[in-house]
């Protein structure tokens, strides 16, 4: 892990109340499925992705070098 960076994504579905900035968000937005690649870096983008997919458990471990995906 040369940059020490571990992302935790997690499928939620929210119940209630109103989502608002504070000292940790300046923003938010709910984005479809097909919006997420254009949002954000690919090493991202696709636990953000995985975590939508309904068919199955996401990919447990990936690496990347910041922006996208090492194979």
């Amino acid at each position: 892990m040369t940059r020490g960076v571990v992302a935790l994504v997690f499928r939620c579905r929210a119940i209630g109340g109103e989502l608002t900035t504070n000292d940790e968000v300046r923003a938010f937005r709910w984005a479809a499925f097909a919006d997420v690649p254009s949002l954000m870096d690919e090493a991202y983008a696709v636990r953000v992705l995985d975590a939508l997919r309904a068919d199955g458990p996401a990919c447990p471990v990936r690496q990347h070098d910041g922006v996208n995906l090492v194979p």
